[in-house]
């Protein structure tokens, strides 16, 4: 019941309605609006369509659903023969004598020979590639000349 101040001490309601006239407006106008987004939506889309169908070329083949599908890739049916084929023929090629361009007058020999060639021919090389300076990289590592001993740290303990 009431207490000193008046006011009932149980759950009470709120006296002060909600403005059914402001809310409805509003409703009416968010619908107006939407429609109207809608239209112009609409015409911007015409519009943009009418832009391509100016650029667009006439097409003179006939358009690609009417030529058919595309054909299926192939796939190889056996690829270790084919390519024990193509080995054998590159070994040929590598292995015997012919004519790279008879035009021009190039022929291609053996590559076992042209080695030989090359070897009597002692061809200059770099003093700095020579084989006691390079080093060949191993499973674990990059070889003893391009890592230290110790790691890539080791090399500024070492000078201290």
């Amino acid at each position: 019941m009431a207490g000193n101040s008046g006011r009932p001490d149980g759950p009470t309601h709120e006296e002060k309605d909600v403005n059914a006239l402001a809310v409805g407006l509003f409703g009416v106008c968010l619908a107006v609006l939407c429609i109207v987004a809608v239209i112009l939506l609409i015409g911007l889309f015409r519009y943009f369509q009418g832009q391509e169908a100016i650029r667009q070329v006439p097409a003179e083949e006939p358009a690609a659903e009417m030529r058919g599908l595309p054909a299926q890739p192939k796939l190889q049916e056996h690829p270790v023969r084919d390519l024990k084929r193509m080995r054998a023929e590159e070994d040929q090629i590598l292995g015997t004598y012919g004519w790279a361009d008879r035009g021009k007058g190039i022929v291609r020999i053996p590559i076992g020979r042209a080695m030989e060639l090359l070897a009597q021919r002692r061809l200059p090389y770099r003093q700095e590639l020579a084989p006691n300076t390079v080093s060949v990289p191993t499973e674990s590592g990059l070889g003893p000349k391009m890592t230290p001993p110790g790691g890539p740290l080791a090399v500024e303990t070492q000078g201290k």
